[in-house]
Order: structure tokens, then sequence, then C-alpha cells
């Protein structure tokens, strides 16, 4: 297996698993929380793909903070993703309150099948809990032929997470972006990101892991740099991407989510555009196009500190196929993770 993509600085070692075993693990504590069979499947082989794919901040970790929500109340492990269309107005997709990663495949499939009868698509999503990892569904879409863009965020109020340009205290959530698109011979080109320098599963997962997080993300309740998650959990705020880009980005998402879809409820509305890309080109010229542009960039001599030049999307895949079917989480959150499973079983 090679190295784990990570972020955190880990004090621990990690616990290597085949990622059927995590699945099952964690499709057994969802259906012992109350969601439905194939919803537990669903977000447990979601959960363990972001983990696959390296993506820890999204990976298996999550099932804590999941399960924290549902206990709680304020996610409804029984809230059911629907489709509603109507004359007056654009297609929503409505989850009721629970987990937002089949509302989020519901709404992707939704957007193809318009696109594909009228070219584009244009819908929301409304009511949801955490929608997982964005790049894997923008990746399902690009590989269909579809060119989708989706972001958004919302209730602020509950997720202040992030301090704006300029600003000490926090007060926007992460409000992420994805555009996937088809690319060249290696696939398609996804760009999933946080408007914040760190994702906040990034800090869930540094808490549970007991790890540390990266220089110049991170500040405390005074305003000063940190890598400790509990300066974070205790007043701190993250720092906004690229200054006032990622700042602006943050906050067009979230007036999109309130303003023009809101108001926003549990983790917030999405704005979700889909466009079929065989109405501009037809797919084998688009592909030459595309791999000429990205070879040309792969091509590109590495600047000191870097082995190569990436391309958005190709590093998952890579990570992906490089793991052979297993995911490395780190010892204490598995041993906070089996706890869940044994608490929830003397429970049934």
């Amino acid at each position: 297996m090679p190295p784990v993509s990570s972020k955190l600085t880990l004090s621990g070692a990690r616990r290597v698993l085949p990622a059927e075993e995590a699945a099952q693990l964690l499709s057994e504590i969802l259906r012992l929380l109350g969601t439905a069979d194939e919803v537990a499947a669903q977000v447990a082989d979601h959960l363990v793909d972001a983990s696959l794919c390296g993506v820890e901040s999204h990976g298996v970790m999550r099932i804590l903070h999941y399960a924290e929500q549902m206990q709680s109340g304020y996610m409804d492990p029984r809230g059911e993703a629907r489709v509603f269309r109507g004359d007056d107005g654009p297609t929503r997709v409505e989850a009721g309150g629970g987990i937002g990663i089949p509302a989020m495949v519901l709404a992707y499939e939704t957007g193809m099948e318009e696109a594909r009868a009228r070219g584009v698509s244009a819908l929301s999503v409304r009511h949801v809990g955490h929608t997982g990892r964005h790049g894997a569904f923008a990746e399902a879409a690009a590989d269909a032929g579809f060119l989708t863009i989706c972001f958004g965020g919302g209730n602020r109020h509950t997720w202040r997470q992030v301090a704006p340009h300029g600003g000490a205290r926090p007060m926007l959530p992460t409000n992420p972006w994805c555009v996937g698109m088809p690319g060249g011979e290696r696939g398609p080109v996804v760009l999933d990101f946080a408007t914040s320098k760190i994702a906040g599963g990034w800090i869930y997962a540094a808490r549970s892991a007991g790890a540390l997080l990266p220089e110049g993300c991170v500040i405390d309740r005074e305003g000063r740099p940190t890598r400790d998650p509990e300066d974070y959990f205790s007043g701190g705020a993250i720092l906004p991407s690229g200054a006032q880009k990622g700042y602006a980005l943050a906050l067009m998402g979230e007036l999109v989510a309130e303003a023009l879809l809101g108001p926003s409820t549990t983790e917030g509305n999405w704005l979700l555009v889909t466009l079929d890309t065989t109405r501009f080109r037809a797919a084998p010229a688009m592909r030459a196009a595309a791999e000429e542009v990205l070879a040309e960039l792969r091509a590109c001599p590495p600047a000191p500190g870097f082995d190569r030049v990436e391309i958005p999307g190709e590093r998952e895949r890579a990570q992906r196929a490089a793991s052979e079917g297993r995911v490395a989480v780190p010892e204490a959150t598995w041993a906070q993770i089996l706890d869940l499973a044994e608490r929830l079983r003397a429970q049934a």
C-alpha cells in the first residue's frame, strides 16, 4: 500500500484494513442509527471510497460526525431524498433534513437526465445534511459526458467556521465549489475545493486522531496561528483560501444558498448546473483537444519542491488504484468507530 496522502501530522499508527470490511462496519452503524438499508450501504461505500482516494477529511472518520448529528436530532436518519418538479419553477431535490449523500446522487442523476433532454439543467438541493465528497459525483457525471458546476453552503448561524478576509472571527461556512468535466486520455478533470484553507473535515479528523493540522490554516480565538484542532473548537477560525479570493467565493456560495435558495436548514442548500457537453462538441474531438492541453501542462518542468505538475482529479484516481482496496485509518479514530458500533449494538 502506498504512503497515505494526508494533511495530518499523526503521533500514532494507522490501522490498515480491507475496504469491504470498513464499509460493512460503517453500514451496520448507520442501520443501527436508523437509516434505511440502501442508504446505509450507499453512504458507507461513499465514505470508504473517499478514504481510498486519500480524502481523509470526507472518509471513514465521518461516521463519527454523522452518528453524533443523528443521535442529537440535528440530522434525521430517516430523511428521504425526493425530486420535486413544478411548472412555475426549477426542479429541486429535497432531503428532508437527512444525510446529503443520497440527495446529491439523486441530484446529479436528475441533472444529467434533464441535460440530456434539453442540453442544460439548473436545480437546487435543499435541506440536506453533510453531502460527502462532491468530486465523486462530478467525476461520475463527467464520465457520462457532462460538465457540472455545484456550489452553495449556507446556515452560517450554525456553521461559523471561516473568518472573512480581514476578519478575526469565524463568520462563514467552508462553502465548497465543485466543477467537473470530461478530460483527456486519463479521465475527467475535477475541481473540488473548500473556500477555506482547509476543509472543516480535516479538523474533525485531526481531533479524532489526536493529530496536528498543517501550518497556516487555522487561528485561535485570539487570532494567533495554531496547529491544534482544539483551538479551533475553542473559538478559533479557519482562514480563507487565497485571502480575498476564497472569501469572495465563500460569500457567493452563502448568498446563493441563503438569498436565492434559502432559508437553509441542517447543513445548507446547493445549486447544481449540468451541461451536456455533446451539444457543444462531439466527444472524441473534445477529448483530443482536452488531452492536448493537459499533456502540455503535465510536461511543464516542476518547480523546486515539486515532483511534477498534476491535473485536478488525477491524484484521487491514482491513490484509489494504488490502495489495492485497503484503507489506512488512524488507530485512535478506528478505536472510536469500534466503540461506537459496540455501544449501538448494546442499545439495539
